[in-house]
């Protein structure tokens, strides 16, 4: 393992404020009775007040978002309490997806549920033709334009088609009376000196490149929550995934691994982006882990004297740790790269063993409190035979916690892998650190089932400044309910067809759980198209065959990024209820295979 420097700043930056500078620039004499339009990536309450400081000087503006544009005309121009009906013609780009613009419209379908909305492709001209119809009869046309400029990937030979900031000036006699063009914004500029900054950097050739590298942005950018459930439109957010998967992306190219190689290990990268309300700064260093000053730091744990069951958030390590304890057994444990332990269990029985694994990705916290609430229930039954690591990625888990201290409701997926920067599940190569411990729990039990509990985001997921939609993960850029994804050895597909069969027609008897995959499904099948799974009993389900790991395993998917509070109590409520289900299932289905 590389040695690394304690700290090493590599950059620390200013930008102009791009509102600011487009109130000092129009304000100026010369442009007094000139009429503005501006798009860029601020907050409505930010963009108002620059309107009201101009109109005190002769200038009507009218700035609004780059950042889906066609919610924000919706939130902000039109009376949706007396909308009727809205028909929308999206464009359809030559560049990229040909639904991403429907997509950008997410969650429309939701917010305008009193009306009657449709959605139809349009032309290619960045535009979105919007027809209303109100309940007193009116009736309106209008186009909404969504600036996007297409630019150059340095990761991939396609061009990506990406929102831009964007000026209309009509001023007679004045400087670039005829403007109408795209204009670089402060959100636009920061990102790209950051890549730009590390795509230039000496990095070694040998994995991994660095122990930490620290990406801090303080933005105004704009928190807005949504109506919708979980749904926030956070400019804050964006850029933590633009930032964290664009590096990703970057450090495998460096490398010479193919795209979406998860046995990447380019070490922690950590974006932290937070609220500023004035000129945008970008600071980055790479630095040494300091395990002891992380853990150091105060974890609120509300979950003090609560039963599993009454959590409303994640736990920290410790209650964990105790709530295993409980459940006595034989103890195995392994190491994480930063050192900490990863705590595993095996009870033996007279049933068929099964392991049973949450928090492989730290940031998908309700597999973790549902594993624990399943084991408990396995350990009061009589007979139940089973290997438990509640959370395999506790680096991870302690990133969560970190970066959580700022923004408790965005999906960090910086600390979706671990402190080396890879996938634990994909890690083949000494030393094994985390992994181990899986290694163990089936080497003890010698299960042939892997209930593996994870989730994904519950709000809508973007990367604005790289095409919009997550490179690779096109299929999680909006929730579609609790999910399952099977996963089978050559010679084991009918046995995790009957698992999927089973386990889908018991999750109908879960309170709430029916309504809950509908509802999701259906705003999916607006925005996104038609699911891409299929539907087994109210379920989405996926299988496929996989060589990895034991020669079934069961992957269940919640959307609980992000959720707190009842909500997160129903996903690990729907966790323990999907794993003692498949428990069941899998004693019938092995006593059959003989």
């Amino acid at each position: 393992m590389a040695s690394f420097v304690p700290h090493r700043p590599l950059l620390d930056q200013t930008f102009p404020r791009t509102l600011s500078a487009w109130v000092e620039r129009f304000g100026q004499p010369a442009f007094r009775g000139a009429r503005i339009e501006g798009w860029l990536f601020e907050g409505v309450a930010a963009r108002r007040a620059a309107e009201q400081r101009l109109a005190a000087v002769g200038v009507v503006a009218r700035f609004r978002s780059a950042y889906k544009p066609l919610v924000h005309y919706f939130l902000e121009e039109v009376d949706t309490a007396q909308l009727a009906a809205a028909t929308v013609r999206y464009p359809v780009p030559a560049t990229g997806s040909a639904g991403r613009f429907l997509l950008e419209a997410y969650p429309l379908a939701d917010l305008l549920a009193g009306c009657d909305l449709r959605f139809e492709p349009g032309a290619d001209d960045l535009h979105y033709s919007v027809a209303l119809r109100f309940r007193d009869g009116r009736e309106t046309v209008d186009r909404v334009f969504a600036p996007n400029r297409v630019h150059e990937d340095p990761t991939s030979p396609d061009p990506l088609l990406s929102p831009t900031g964007w000026l209309r000036v009509d001023a007679s006699g004045a400087p670039d009376s005829n403007q109408d063009a795209a204009e670089s914004t402060d959100f636009e500029d920061l990102f790209a000196h950051a890549m730009r900054t590390l795509r230039e950097h000496a990095w070694p050739a040998q994995e991994p490149y660095f122990e930490r590298l620290d990406i801090r942005v303080d933005l105004p950018g704009f928190e807005q929550p949504l109506s919708t459930p979980h749904e926030c439109m956070s400019l804050h957010e964006a850029l933590h995934e633009d930032l964290y998967f664009s590096l990703l992306e970057f450090f495998q190219q460096h490398s010479g691994r193919p795209a979406g190689d998860r046995r990447l290990q380019p070490g922690q990268i950590v974006p932290d982006i937070r609220q500023h309300d004035g000129p945008p700064r970008l600071r980055i260093a790479l630095r040494a882990f300091d395990v002891a000053a992380q853990d150091a730091g105060a974890w609120a744990d509300t979950t003090a004297g609560q039963a599993l069951d009454d959590m409303g958030q994640a736990p920290p390590p410790e209650r964990i740790a105790q709530a295993m304890a409980r459940l006595g057994g034989q103890r195995f444990s392994a190491r994480s790269r930063q050192g900490r332990e990863v705590l595993g269990l095996y009870r033996t029985g007279t049933e068929a063993p099964i392991l049973l694994s949450g928090g492989q990705h730290a940031n998908e916290t309700s597999g973790v409190v549902g594993a624990l609430r399943a084991a408990e229930a396995l350990h009061a039954r009589p007979g139940a035979h089973f290997a438990l690591i509640a959370l395999e990625n506790p680096d991870g888990y302690a990133l969560h916690r970190e970066l959580g201290a700022h923004h408790a409701h965005h999906m960090q997926h910086a600390a979706r892998y671990s402190a080396l920067g890879d996938d634990i599940e994909y890690r083949e190569t000494a030393p094994l650190y985390e992994r181990e411990a899986r290694e163990q729990a089936l080497a003890l039990s010698g299960a042939q089932l892997h209930i593996n509990l994870h989730g994904y985001p519950a709000h809508e997921w973007t990367r604005p400044l790289s095409g919009y939609v997550p490179r690779g993960f096109g299929l999680w850029t909006v929730p579609k309910g609790f999910f399952l994804i099977l996963r089978h050895h050559p010679g084991w597909q009918a046995e995790g067809r009957a698992l999927l069969e089973q386990v889908a027609a018991a999750l109908q008897a879960v309170p709430g759980l029916p309504e809950y995959n509908a509802r999701q499904m259906a705003l999916y099948e607006h925005h996104a198209g038609a699911l891409p799974f299929e539907v087994i009993h109210g379920t989405a389900c996926t299988q496929s065959e996989n060589p990895r790991g034991a020669p079934v395993t069961l992957i269940t998917e919640f959307p609980d990024e992000t959720v707190s509070g009842d909500a997160f109590r129903f996903a690990h409520g729907v966790q323990k209820a999907a794993v003692l289900a498949a428990v069941d299932a899998w004693q019938a289905i092995l006593s059959e295979r003989g």
